[in-house]
This record gives structure tokens, C-alpha cells and sequence, in this order.
């Protein structure tokens, strides 16, 4: 039988399980990301190839099955999640090695049962886009459920939104259409990642054109350092600012 909360019910979930880090072309998204202790990076574009990283490549949708059967099969052998995070590096690339896959959801419906197109995309009014938006979630879906702790890394695009009034520009998360807005509000923390001399910054406090957000009480409204380098080169992390030790 059902019971009903008579009182607040505390919290029980404490760093975010689906993060999202997005910011311009070479700011050291990837590398913070390769220093994240027991990440697989799913490797959409190569970039992990320049760096030493616990990383996989990945060209096409079926590859990208491919890669989450295999991890699937390896929780079960372990008895638990094999790997703590899986990043998957970028959101853009895998939008479009998601369009197959659109164009698959597509025929399985009884008006594209007949699709012969290979572009989805050039479905009248648009309609196409439900289907890019359902195939990139189902993807993002997928590693979530094999992880304890999902990461998406991004590029940046301006976008024009009116705030009281006014016609303001910001930065948000480089996908198509309303994708954007969706993949980054089924998030529970979106972290604009920037340089700063030798600091690689996460910034979770939003304003200057900054579309961010998170749900976790220690990212919220914080722009933390997470990492800084030396003369030398040599880089120090601190992702426990982001990911807390559990007790």
C-alpha cells in the first residue's frame, strides 16, 4: 500500500549523476576529463588521441552499441559498475552520428515505414528533428543506465533569448533546435568549462551570457578551479570539489 510523506524526506543523492561541460575548442575539457579517476571517455572526434586517457574511439551509432553491450556484459561479470564514469566527448558529433538512428526510428513508424532517405533531417516541417532528438537521448540514456556517474561534454553556441524585455545573447550547449534545451534540462548540473592564465575553470554560477545550472547544493552558483598547471606543464586536478567522497 502506498504511503504519503507527512514530512520532507532528506536527501539522498549528493554529486550529479548526469553532468554536462561544455565550452569553446580547446579550453581542457578532454583533459580534465582523462583525469578523472576510472572514466572511460567515449571518443567521438579523436581528441583523447593526445593525451594519455582511458579512452575509446568511437565513428558510428552501431560502434557506439557496440561499446555499451560490452560494458553491460563486463557490470555483469563484476557484480557492479565496471567503470565510476563514462564521459562521452562530444555532444555535436554524437548528434550526428545519431541521424542513422533517427532515420531507423523513423521507419519503425507506420508513416516512415517506407523512408528511403538517408537525411532525415529534410522531412517536411521539420518533423524529422523529433526523431534526432529521441535517437541522441536514447544514446545519452544508455551509458547513463551503466555508470554511476555520466558525463556529456559539449561545445558552445550562441543563442538569442528575451529576458524582461530584453534581447540578450548567451552561450548555451552546441545541439540543434529545442535539443539543446532538452538535453540540458533532464541534466543535473550543466558546468561552462574556461582558461584562466594556467586555471581551467567550471563555472555552475551561470550570468555573463552563461546558460548554467545544478542541482547539487555544492556546484550551485559556484565557479570552481579544477585544475591548474605548473611551468612545466604538469597538471593538478581537483575533482573533488565536483564529485564528493561518499562515506
Amino acid at each position: 500500500m502506498l504511503v504519503l510523506p507527512t514530512s520532507p524526506v532528506k536527501a539522498t543523492v549528493e554529486n550529479p549523476r548526469y553532468m554536462i561541460l561544455y565550452g569553446l575548442p580547446k579550453t581542457g575539457k578532454t583533459t580534465i576529463a582523462a583525469m578523472l579517476e576510472n572514466n572511460l571517455i567515449i571518443d567521438t572526434e579523436g581528441g583523447s588521441q593526445f593525451i594519455d586517457a582511458l579512452a575509446i574511439q568511437a565513428r558510428t551509432v552501431d560502434e557506439l552499441g557496440e561499446i555499451a553491450t560490452s560494458i553491460r556484459n563486463k557490470n555483469t561479470e563484476v557484480g557492479h559498475f565496471y567503470y565510476k564514469h563514462i564521459t562521452i566527448d562530444n555532444a555535436t558529433r554524437l548528434e550526428e552520428m545519431c541521424l542513422s538512428y533517427a532515420a531507423t526510428l523513423y521507419r519503425m513508424t507506420p508513416q516512415g515505414k517506407s523512408y528511403k532517405g538517408t537525411d532525415i533531417r529534410t522531412l517536411p516541417n521539420g518533423s524529422g528533428y523529433f526523431f534526432i532528438r529521441q535517437a541522441v537521448q536514447n544514446v545519452i540514456n544508455l551509458f547513463k543506465d551503466l555508470c554511476d556517474e555520466f558525463i556529456l561534454i559539449g561545445h558552445t553556441k550562441d543563442i538569442n533569448i528575451n529576458e524582461n524585455g530584453e534581447d540578450i545573447t548567451k552561450m548555451s550547449l552546441d545541439l540543434v533546435g529545442k535539443l539543446s534545451g532538452i538535453v540540458l534540462g533532464l541534466s543535473d548540473a550543466v558546468g561552462y568549462v574556461y582558461r584562466k592564465g594556467n586555471e581551467t575553470h567550471i563555472n555552475f554560477s551561470g550570468g555573463s551570457g552563461i546558460i548554467s545550472q545544478a542541482r547539487a547544493p555544492h556546484l550551485r552558483g559556484k565557479d570552481i578551479v579544477i585544475s591548474e598547471s605548473d611551468s612545466d606543464g604538469n597538471i593538478t586536478t581537483h575533482w573533488d570539489r565536483v564529485y564528493k567522497k561518499e562515506v
